[in-house]
């Protein structure tokens, strides 16, 4: 397994539209293992294949607490079949744009139907944090990170921000 470099905006590879996986076999599944180490290194809960430089509709999610055992979800091909009316706010972070945090109102809860590690079809109900997270990771699949449902002005900050912030790292 190895810890893949993480992509951070503004790369426009970020906002491509991610393909669909045309097969689950072992080459896939250690892909899946590197995101997953990659994720838990950052640490993040939730990180898509596009955040990687992959443009596939993939994504790896965790959202066990730190005194819980680890509870990884593998997302392949993923898709939203329905979405509650109820909204919840959650102060979302992303891998892709470190250390910058907004409150993002979504959906309280969605279904989403997906191929799982080993390519077998899935169906879950998620709701809170889970569905939040899901519908997040699902976002960078269709090209979009959180801080584009903020103000121009606001999303230009983040960006600004996180220029600064990697310029600093070098």
């Amino acid at each position: 397994m190895a810890v893949l470099p993480i992509v951070t905006v503004p790369d426009p590879l970020l906002k491509k539209v991610s393909e669909p996986v045309d097969k689950v076999d072992d080459k896939l599944r250690a892909f899946l293992d590197d995101m997953l180490e990659t994720m838990y290194a950052a640490p993040g809960i939730g990180l898509a294949a596009v955040q990687v430089g992959h443009l596939k509709r993939i994504l790896v999610i965790d959202i066990a607490g730190e005194e819980e055992d680890p509870n990884p979800m593998y997302f392949i091909n993923p898709e939203i079949t329905w979405t509650s009316e109820d909204l919840n706010t959650y102060n979302e972070g992303c891998l892709s744009i470190p250390e910058q945090y907004a409150d993002i109102e979504r959906p309280k809860e969605c279904k989403v139907k997906f191929l799982d590690y080993d390519g077998a079809e899935q169906e879950i109900h998620a709701d809170g944090l889970l569905a939040t997270c899901i519908q997040h990771e699902m976002d960078h699949l269709n090209g979009v990170v959180f801080i584009d449902y903020l103000s121009k002005i606001k999303r230009g900050m983040y960006v600004r921000k996180v220029k600064k912030l990697i310029r600093e790292k070098d």
